[in-house]
């Protein structure tokens, strides 16, 4: 098995994971994944940029076999998805030197028990000649660990970006073949993993805008070969721009707080207000986590359980304030029998994003007429509320 040329002397040696579907215990991978690997061959040397996953090994442990020499592991990232096979490869190629941030090294030294003296540090913006491809070793911190970099390959305007830009999609195509879809697996990706760093890969983006960049080569999904699309959609993202958008994450046990969110929705949508619901019981995470990229308000759901929020209600609760998404305003509707501290709950479990907090709309058993009265009120806020952000 040969490795994928990509451009003269640059090669892709990943793997595709067709069949994983979840990543980190946590992420929902519907459409598989791969771990990308890149093999680029100057005259006198010879560098491989990332590993795979070590259940990957040996796939790429194959394709090295057309190597006769390597001198150099490039580790961007030292999670085990990208550097787990790395004692591999040195067992194979064990003259190979490994290079990585300051950071890098602690990480890969903890991680993989790798010897200390087989990783060399890399400076930011420093090169690294291979004879005829020059390496440009660019330090990213926050994408999403703070040990990252990226890699520029200066002749042949590739950016080797790790993790930023890529996809959580297996295929054929080591290329972008239909960039609808893949743009839509890389919001998912870039919502469940890359939100919380929002500000700080917006900087890094700037940075790049210096370098002329032809091919954007991931450690996740497919190549792009036509990077200005990819980049201007994790533009739009990492941007303040809102949407209109109201995201209604839910949970319901007899009814109660599902009518109250039928209420909520068609109240929003009557007002010219675009809503996005989630039954939290059944759905996909990412879909509630891509939702969540330019919502400026978000509404959670639950009936109480005991005293406090409903479990699942507490977990989408957990999840918004980890990804820390643009949301300017939150509130809680739901149900109880006889009290409890559910809104309570939610509020301070989402304290880390900084939201302003609408009244919370709290109904003892069914639904009556003036509680859907307090709907229509909450409703009418945050019409307020999009309006004076110039989105109505």
């Amino acid at each position: 098995m040969e490795p994928k040329k990509i451009k003269e002397g640059v090669y892709w040696a990943g793997a595709e994971d067709w069949d994983r579907r979840l990543f980190d215990s946590l992420i929902p991978l519907p459409d598989g994944t791969s771990y990308n690997a890149y093999i680029v061959k100057g005259r006198d040397k010879t560098a491989l940029i990332d590993t795979v996953d070590p259940t990957k090994a040996k796939t790429l442990l194959t394709f090295l076999d057309s190597l006769e020499r390597l001198d150099y592991i490039i580790a961007q990232h030292a999670e085990q998805d990208h550097s787990g096979t790395i004692p591999s490869v040195l067992k194979k190629f064990p003259e190979a030197k490994v290079l990585s941030t300051p950071k890098g090294k602690e990480f890969l030294t903890d991680l993989l028990e790798l010897p200390s003296d087989a990783i060399v540090i890399v400076a930011d913006n420093e090169t690294l000649d291979l004879g005829g491809k020059t390496l440009e070793f660019l330090h990213t911190p926050w994408i999403h660990w703070p040990e990252t970099m990226s890699t520029y390959l200066r002749e042949d305007a590739i950016l080797f970006t790790c993790d930023l830009f890529g996809s959580h999609l297996a295929s054929s195509n080591i290329y972008v073949d239909d960039f609808a879809r893949v743009c839509e697996a890389s919001k998912r990706y870039y919502a469940e993993v890359m939100m919380p760093f929002r500000a700080t890969i917006k900087k890094h983006m700037e940075r790049f805008e210096k370098f002329k960049i032809e091919i954007i080569a991931p450690s996740h999904g497919p190549v792009h070969r036509d990077p200005a699309r990819i980049i201007a959609s994790h533009g739009e993202w990492v941007s303040d721009k809102l949407s209109n958008t109201v995201v209604i994450p839910y949970a319901t046990m007899h009814g109660s707080t599902e009518a109250l969110v039928e209420s909520l929705t068609d109240a929003l949508v009557e007002r010219g207000v675009f809503v996005d619901r989630f039954n939290i019981a059944v759905t996909d995470a990412g879909k509630l986590a891509m939702a969540l990229v330019d919502a400026p308000t978000v509404v959670f759901g639950t009936p109480t359980i005991l005293i406090g929020a409903h479990p699942f209600a507490m977990h989408a609760a957990f999840m918004v304030n980890a990804l820390r998404p643009k949301m300017k305003y939150s509130s809680v509707i739901g149900s109880f029998g006889w009290g409890g501290k559910a809104a309570e709950q939610i509020v301070s479990a989402i304290s880390g994003t900084k939201a302003e907090v609408l009244e919370p709309v709290m109904v003892k058993g069914r639904p009556k007429a003036g509680d859907f009265e307090r709907i229509g009120r909450l409703a009418g806020d945050i019409v307020k509320r999009h309006s004076g952000l110039g989105l109505l």
